[in-house]
């Protein structure tokens, strides 16, 4: 099954749901404020996709972080930041059988419909 991880609130996040729902795709909704995301998951996140994906350096999170922390986010800091302020992570973030998908843009989640 689909896992969609993102912040319920999140525009991006209610758009990617109400197109997967109108389009009769099954998914979990892991949401990062109420569900957490622990070690293990960002491990996972950082292995399968690049750093420059999985942080969301648009935002005003980040912006509101010191330039230091900023200037040295690597693969190693990086976790910390992703568990303590997790509107880092962008969104949204599915996982599917075959992989990862960073993208709410319709064409991209049309794929889904392919490979199901």
């Amino acid at each position: 099954m689909l896992t969609l991880y993102g912040i319920a609130n999140c525009d991006a996040i209610r758009k990617t749901r109400q197109w997967l729902e109108a389009h009769g795709v099954a998914y979990h909704f892991h949401d990062y404020r109420k569900d957490g995301i622990d070690a293990a998951l960002c491990a996972t996140l950082l292995q399968a996709l690049p750093l420059t994906t999985v942080i969301n350096t648009r935002g005003t999170t980040w912006r509101g972080l010191p330039q230091q922390t900023r200037l040295t986010l690597s693969m190693a800091t990086a976790p910390a930041l992703m568990q303590t302020a997790p509107a880092l992570i962008r969104r949204p973030l599915l996982q599917t059988s075959e992989g990862w998908l960073s993208s709410a843009d319709p064409s991209v989640l049309a794929t889904l419909l392919e490979h199901s």
